[in-house]
């Protein structure tokens, strides 16, 4: 079964750039995944299983066109196979930490078949939802309720 991740969480960056990943997402990623570059500033993180999907999905890119090569690029030039220490944290790479403007309070959000890594500043300011633009977005993909 494909992996389910909900909730959102709230952990510190250490000065050596290493995060507590959240209990309950631990148990779905196992010990070994993938961070990368995600949209809007984020980090994501993928399963193993994900990410090879994920890959699968890049290979099939037509790599003559200068857009995918970027696209390409910009999710594996930076990916990182990432490791649980024992005391349950990850070690985020320079590059990422950058990228995401993680400097201490990180946000890991569940979105689905993947995680977001956000700096809480970002998070804050860039994800406030006004819920009847959502609805409209929602109904133009065709999701009613």
């Amino acid at each position: 079964m494909a992996n389910m991740f909900t909730g959102e969480y709230t952990h510190s960056l250490d000065a050596k750039g290493r995060v507590i990943m959240p209990a309950k997402f631990r148990e779905e990623l196992g010990d070994s995944f993938m961070l990368t570059m995600g949209f809007d500033g984020c980090i994501c993180v993928y399963s193993n299983d994900e990410w090879l999907k994920f890959a699968e999905k890049l290979r099939e890119l037509p790599e003559l066109r200068k857009e995918a090569r970027q696209t390409i690029r910009h999710f594996v030039a930076r990916a990182a196979r990432c490791e649980v220490d024992k005391q349950g944290r990850i070690l985020i790479p320079q590059k990422l930490r950058e990228y995401a403007g993680l400097t201490k309070d990180i946000v890991f959000v569940g979105v689905l078949s993947k995680i977001e890594v956000w700096s809480r500043e970002r998070w804050e300011d860039d994800n406030i939802c006004d819920m009847d633009d959502i609805a409209e977005r929602l109904s133009e993909f065709g999701i009613q309720f």
